[in-house]
C-alpha cells in the first residue's frame, strides 16, 4: 500500500528484454535500505524490487503490465515518480492507493491557475463514473484532489512544489499517465454490482 506522496523523481537508467522487461531505476534512495522483493510504486505502479546497486534499483514487469500501464512508453532517461510502500504507523499524508493502476488518463488542458496550473484530464469510458468532485484519484502515482468532473474529464490543480518534485512538470497536453481510481470507489461499485 502506498500514500500517493512522492519521495523521489528517479530516472529509468536501462531497459532490457529478459522475456519481460527488465527496467533499472536511478535514485536518492538508499537503496542498501531497500530489501529485494520490496513493492516500490514506479508512477504508480506497484513493482518488486529484484535487485539494487548503489544509486539504482531493478525491476521487472511483464507485457500485461507493459501493455496496461505508460511503462511501456518508457526510455532511458524518462523522470519517473517513486514512492516506497507505506509503514505502518507511518504518516498517510495522501490517500490509500494500492498501486493497482485501473487504465491510463490523458492530459487533454495545461494552463496556469495563480501560482498553479490546471490541468484537465479524459478517462476512459469504463472509469468515469469513479471519479467524484472532491474526491481523491492517483495520477502517475500522485495522490490528488478532483477539483471538478463532468461527463469523461476531470481537472486538478498542480501546486508549484507538487511540479517541481514529480512528472507533473513536464505534462502537457497529449501525454497520458497511469490512473488508480479510489479504492473506496472500486468496492462501493463492487458492492451495488452484487447486489442488483
Amino acid at each position: 500500500m502506498f500514500t500517493g506522496i512522492i519521495t523521489d523523481l528517479g530516472r529509468v537508467r536501462r531497459l532490457e528484454q529478459t522475456g519481460d522487461t527488465r527496467i533499472e531505476i536511478q535514485t536518492a534512495y538508499d537503496t542498501a535500505g531497500i530489501d529485494l522483493g520490496a513493492s516500490i510504486a514506479c508512477n504508480g505502479c506497484c513493482l518488486t524490487v529484484i535487485e539494487t546497486g548503489p544509486d539504482w534499483f531493478a525491476v521487472q514487469a511483464s507485457a500485461e503490465t507493459l501493455s496496461k500501464t505508460t511503462l511501456g512508453r518508457w526510455t532511458e532517461g524518462t523522470p519517473v515518480n517513486l514512492e516506497r510502500a507505506l509503514a505502518l504507523g507511518a504518516e498517510l499524508g495522501g490517500h490509500i492507493v494500492s498501486g493497482h493502476v485501473d487504465g491510463l488518463a490523458t492530459v487533454v488542458e495545461r494552463r496556469p491557475e495563480g501560482e498553479s496550473t490546471r490541468f484537465v484530464f479524459q478517462v476512459p469510458e469504463a472509469l468515469k463514473g469513479y471519479v467524484a468532485g472532491k474526491g481523491s484519484v492517483a495520477l502517475d502515482g500522485v495522490s490528488l484532489t478532483v477539483n471538478e468532473v463532468d461527463d469523461r474529464h476531470f481537472g486538478v490543480n498542480i501546486i508549484p512544489h507538487t511540479a517541481d518534485v514529480t512528472t507533473f512538470g513536464t505534462l502537457t497536453p497529449g501525454d497520458a499517465v497511469n490512473f488508480e481510481i479510489d479504492m473506496l470507489a472500486r468496492y462501493v461499485a463492487r458492492l451495488l454490482e452484487t447486489r442488483e
